[in-house]
C-alpha cells in the first residue's frame, strides 16, 4: 500500500487516537503546525554500520544516537551504491549512480592519482535534486558541513537547492579551528569541528523555527584524521581494552589497529554528544513533535576487518607493507566489502515512525530522493531519471520488507584502478571487477557474513548456478543505466534485452 501524504495523515491521527504510537513529552508548540515535518538529515561522513550502540557493538558509546533509535526506527540493511564520499553524496542528491554523472570515485583536485585529477568536476547543477523540490514545496532549506560535490562556483550548493550554506566545498577539513565558508565568505573558526558545525546548525534551526525547514548537516567525523576530540569523547576509551573484529588476520599490526579504533570510536562519539545538544534544542524549541530527524552516513567503514581499515578504497592494517601492483597502489585493498558499503540509518518521525522498531528493508542512499519528496507532499519532476523509490511504505510499516537485493558500483581512480560492480540478493553477494577478472569475489553471507572465503573457484554447481545468475542480473543492471563499462569491455553493438549482435 502507497499513502499520498493527506492519507498518511489521517493514518497518523488514527494511530494517535488508538495509542499505538508514542509522542515525546514536549509541551505544546507556539509554532504553526505544518502538514509536512521539518526535516534534519543528519549525515556523518565514514561511519560503520557497526559503530553504534544501537547496532549492537558495546565499545561504540553513543547514547544519542541510540536514543534516536529507540525513539524511531533502524535499517540495518540500508546502504550506498559506491562506499567513497563524492560519488555517494551525489546519488543521496541525485537519486542516480555516480558513473552516470561522471563521478566515478572521490572528486580529487589537487591530491596524486593513478590517473587524473579533477578539479572541474562538480554535479551538473541543471539536474533535478531532492533539495530543489524541497523548497518548491515551501521548505527553507540549508546545508552545513561538508560538501565534496564540486569546488567551482557553479557546483556551489546554493545551485542546487540550498538556500543557506556553511561549510566546505572540499572534501576534507581540519578536525580543531577548521577553515568555511559562510555567506560566500571563508573564515577559520575556533574550536573543534564537530562542535562548530553544530553550532551553525543549532542558529540555523533558530532562526527558522517559524518557518518549515530542512536542514542537513554534513559532519565531517568520524573521518580520518581521527584526533583531537573533546576530552569527554575521548575519556571511555583511554583504559579500555579494544576488542578487535578478526584479531587473528594473518600479521594484523595489533597494536595500531587498537589505536586506530580507540581514536575512530572517540571521533563517532564527538558527533553522538552534538547530536544530543541538536535534541535538547529541538526540545526548548518546541519542534521535537514536528521534526523528522534522519541519521546516516555517505558509506561505511573497516577497522581491521578481513585485515584493512578505511572504506571502499581500504588500506591493509599489517605490519608488512604490502607491495604495489599494476593495478594499486602500496598497502591498497579496493574492496565492496558489506562493511564498507552499509551505513547505519535511523528515522525518527513522532506520531508516525513505531518509536524502536526495524525495517529489514534493504534501502540504497538513492531511495531518499523520492521517499523526502514524497514526505514533503512534492512531485518527482516528469521525465526526469530517478533511480531510488520511496520507502515511505517502510516507514509506516516495520514489517513490511521491500526489498531484499542491492546493487552498487565502484570504480577506483586514485589509489587504485579497478571497475567494480556488485550484486547481491541478501543471501549471496558477487563483485566483480571488469578491469582485473582475477580480482571477481563470491561470498555466502549467510555462512560467511564477515566475507572472509572467497567462493568464486567454487566446484559446487549449484553455487556456480548462482554466480552466473548473478553475473547475468549485474549485466542487466549496467545495461539499464548505461554503465560506460560496456562501452569498454563489450561490443558495442548490444541489443536492449543485453544481447551482442
Amino acid at each position: 500500500m502507497h499513502l499520498n501524504i493527506n492519507q498518511l495523515m489521517l493514518l497518523c491521527a488514527a494511530l494517535l487516537l488508538t495509542g499505538c504510537y508514542a509522542i515525546p513529552d514536549d509541551s505544546t508548540t507556539d509554532s504553526a503546525q505544518f502538514t509536512q515535518p521539518n526535516i534534519l538529515f543528519i549525515y556523518t561522513d565514514d561511519q560503520a554500520p557497526w559503530a553504534l550502540g544501537a547496532a549492537g557493538n558495546a565499545q561504540a558509546f553513543t547514547p544519542n544516537m541510540d536514543k534516536l533509535a529507540a525513539t524511531g526506527m533502524q535499517f540495518p540493511n540500508a546502504y550506498t551504491t559506491t562506499p567513497v564520499c563524492s560519488p555517494s553524496r551525489a546519488g543521496l542528491l541525485t537519486s542516480r549512480y555516480g558513473y552516470e554523472l561522471g563521478i566515478d570515485d572521490w572528486i580529487n583536485t589537487h591530491y596524486p592519482s593513478m590517473t587524473r585529477k579533477e578539479p572541474n568536476l562538480g554535479v551538473d547543477p541543471s539536474l533535478p535534486t531532492w533539495p530543489k523540490i524541497l523548497q518548491q514545496q515551501g521548505y527553507h532549506t540549508g546545508l552545513v558541513g561538508k560538501w565534496h560535490l564540486g569546488e567551482l562556483d557553479k557546483f556551489h550548493p546554493t545551485a542546487q537547492g540550498y538556500d543557506e550554506f556553511v561549510g566546505f566545498r572540499s572534501g576534507g577539513n581540519k578536525t580543531k579551528d577548521p577553515s568555511l565558508e559562510k555567506q560566500g565568505k571563508v573564515s577559520q573558526y575556533q574550536g573543534l569541528t564537530s562542535d562548530i558545525l553544530t553550532d551553525q546548525a543549532i542558529d540555523f534551526i533558530q532562526r527558522n523555527r517559524q518557518k518549515r525547514f530542512a536542514l542537513s548537516l554534513h559532519y565531517r567525523a568520524p573521518h580520518t584524521q581521527w584526533l583531537p576530540v573533546a576530552e569527554a569523547d575521548a575519556a571511555p576509551y583511554k583504559e579500555l581494552d579494544i576488542k578487535l573484529p578478526h584479531p587473528d588476520y594473518p600479521n594484523l599490526d595489533v597494536k595500531k589497529a587498537k589505536r586506530f579504533m580507540k581514536e575512530y570510536l572517540s571521533s563517532v562519539r564527538s558527533v553522538d554528544r552534538n547530536i544530543g545538544r541538536l535534541l535538547e534544542q529541538l526540545k526548548a524549541l518546541k519542534l521535537t513533535k514536528n521534526t523528522l530527524i534522519v541519521f546516516t552516513s555517505d558509506h561505511g567503514y573497516n577497522m581491521a576487518h578481513n585485515g584493512i581499515w578505511h572504506k571502499g578504497n581500504g588500506h591493509w592494517l599489517l605490519k608488512d607493507v604490502v607491495p604495489a601492483r599494476e593495478f594499486a597502489q602500496k598497502n591498497q585493498r579496493p574492496n565492496m566489502y558489506d562493511n564498507s558499503i552499509k551505513v547505519p540509518t535511523i528515522v525518527v518521525w513522532p506520531g508516525v515512525v513505531e518509536a524502536g522498531s526495524k525495517n529489514l528493508s534493504t534501502i540504497s542512499n538513492l531511495d531518499w530522493f523520492p521517499t523526502l519528496v514524497e514526505i514533503a507532499q512534492g512531485q518527482l519532476p516528469a521525465n526526469a531519471i530517478i533511480r531510488g523509490n520511496s520507502f515511505l511504505p517502510a516507514l509506516l510499516d516495520s514489517q513490511q520488507r521491500l526489498s531484499t537485493e542491492y546493487y552498487a558500483a565502484y570504480t577506483t581512480l586514485h589509489q587504485s584502478k579497478t571497475q567494480m560492480r556488485m550484486y547481491s540478493d541478501g543471501r549471496y553477494k558477487l563483485v566483480k571487477d571488469f578491469r582485473n577478472n582475477n580480482r571477481d569475489e563470491f561470498y555466502d553471507l549467510q555462512a560467511d557474513p564477515d566475507e572472509s572465503q572467497n567462493l568464486i573457484n567454487t566446484n559446487q554447481p549449484e553455487l556456480m548456478r548462482i554466480i552466473n545468475q548473478f553475473d547475468d542480473i549485474i549485466f542487466e543492471k549496467m545495461l539499464k543505466t548505461k554503465d560506460p563499462v560496456l562501452n569498454k569491455y563489450f561490443p558495442k553493438n548490444i541489443d536492449t534485452k543485453g544481447h551482442a549482435g
